[in-house]
Parts: structure tokens; sequence; C-alpha cells
């Protein structure tokens, strides 16, 4: 139970309410560190599943509080970057691209619900490829939008953070539908 991998999905979760508490102050320096923080939880995101499968330690504890993990980072990195101001008093994530935001935590929401009610039906749902591709884009987006509010004088770190939010956005709503399309077979 309390194998490296599994250590490593814990500290993800850990982590959140330190980005949370990061993300809260709108200090540039306070990004940077929010940034470096939410760079070294992505790599024990990737650590987490290839020690778990390197090493034969793969758990259902594991299997079940990755997904977690994952959800609960990108909604709260996500709900902070909406809500806190920059010095400007301007969020990072503002106007339209708030259209993007919401269609991924819907998604979140959404995807969870799923799996928790096909879960006693036996039906899995598995990830698939272009739900990684949804995951890294996710990943980069969120990590450039909190790197903009470390550099606001930056224009094109904000920028690309939006354009892959948008492509985030995209995927998401393409695999949501894959999943849902999944288990509107199992539902009477």
């Amino acid at each position: 139970m309390l194998s490296l991998p599994n250590l490593l999905t814990l500290s993800r979760i850990f982590a959140v309410p330190i980005l949370v508490f990061l993300l809260w102050r709108p200090q540039p320096i306070d990004y940077l560190v929010t940034f470096i923080l939410y760079c070294l939880v992505g790599i024990t995101d990737y650590f987490d599943g290839y020690l778990a499968r390197a090493h034969g330690q793969i758990s259902r504890l594991g299997q079940f509080l990755d997904p977690i993990a994952d959800k609960i980072m990108v909604a709260a990195v996500i709900l902070m970057l909406i809500s806190s101001r920059q010095p400007d008093a301007q969020p990072i994530i503002h106007g339209l691209h708030l259209l993007p935001a919401g269609i991924i935590l819907l998604r979140e929401l959404i995807v969870s619900g799923l799996r928790e009610f096909l879960a006693p039906l036996h039906v899995s749902m598995p990830v698939s490829r272009l739900a990684k591709w949804k995951t890294t884009f996710q990943l980069v987006a969120l990590g450039a939008l909190i790197l903009a509010g470390a550099t606001p004088d930056v224009w094109w770190v904000h920028s690309t953070g939006l354009v892959s939010l948008w492509a985030a956005a995209i995927l998401t709503g393409i695999t949501g539908w894959d999943y849902l399309r999944i288990g509107i077979k199992h539902m009477d």
C-alpha cells in the first residue's frame, strides 16, 4: 500500500493545498514558486505510473488515487487561475477563455461520475491515446498560465497557455464524448 508509486501519488494530493495557497497571492515570485512546484508535481505524475509498471507495483489503491490526484490538481489550479488576481487586477484566465476552463472542469466531473457508475457493473473505461494528449495539453496550458503570472511582461507565455487551454478543451470534449458513449450503453 505504501509503495513508492503510491507515495508519489499521495504527494500530488498533498501538494494541492500548497499550490492553492501560493496562487492565492498575486505576486510574481509566488507564481514562480508555484510553477516550480507544479512542474515537480507533474514529474511525479509520470514517475508514479512508470515505477508502478516497471516494478510490478500496480495496486488498486494507486489505480484509484492516480486519476483523483490529477483531477484535484487540475480543478484546483483552474479555479485559482480564474479567481486569483494578478497585480493588474486581472485573473490569469478571464473573458472568453473561461469557456475552455469550464469545459475541462465539467468533463472531469462527468467522467468521474461515469467511472463511479460503471465500476459496480465491472465496465472499465481505459485511458485512450487521445486522452493522454488531452492531459498533456492541459498540463502544458496550466503550467504556462502559472508561469505567465511570474512573467507578466512576456506576452507569449500567457498566449501559449491560452492556446494550449483551448486545445485541451477541444480534446476534452472529444474524449468526454467517447467516455459518455461507453456509459450510455450501460444505462437502463
